[in-house]
């Protein structure tokens, strides 16, 4: 088994983040998606109840993989060269920084709100007797938006790797896949 990243593929380490993090973020829609739909109830209620420390997870996840990426950059695949490299070093780059920034937008939420936040138990901000207004706002303006932007980019993303299989035949799905 592999551990680290290759010109050639990526990783157990890189594989690992890649999948982990593409669960939980269809954990986190399953889960929205759901709750738009049919409204709250105590099925719905499970997936939203969730919604938050899965959404920590996910944001620690994102950050090691962030870091793990930029450690890992001289060894990894590249997306060659051209428009089409182009665009998917572009494509990539503005999911991570969505994966971060959303996360943090709800990270913001939850320190200038009254509610406090303890995923797991574990307390990382506690409750407010006062709301910070400019925090919750901008937040609660944009965590969920750009939640929505995302799963169109994460579409984009898949539909690529559809592109690359069927189309072009250049094994990027191998690449991340673990297959040789």
């Amino acid at each position: 088994m592999q551990l680290l990243d290759s010109s050639e593929r990526y990783g157990a380490v890189s594989r690992l983040l890649h999948w982990a993090v593409a669960v939980l973020i269809l954990w986190q829609f399953l889960g929205m998606g759901l709750k738009l739909i049919f409204g709250r109830n105590d099925f719905v209620g499970f997936f939203v109840g969730t919604h938050q420390p899965v959404g920590f997870i996910i944001f620690v996840l994102v950050v090691i993989r962030a870091l793990w990426a930029l450690a890992s950059r001289k060894r990894r695949p590249d997306h060659g060269t051209g428009l089409v490299a182009k665009a998917a070093a572009a494509g990539h780059g503005l999911l991570y920084a969505l994966m971060i920034a959303i996360p943090t937008l709800a990270l913001l939420r939850a320190w200038g709100g009254t509610r406090g936040f303890a995923p797991f138990g574990i307390e990382i901000f506690a409750p407010r007797e006062v709301e910070i207004a400019w925090a919750t706002s901008l937040a609660g303006l944009l965590h969920g938006e750009l939640g929505w932007v995302l799963a169109v980019l994460i579409a984009g993303h898949i539909a690529m790797v559809g592109v690359h299989e069927s189309l072009w035949r250049d094994g990027t799905l191998r690449k991340m896949a673990g297959r040789r």
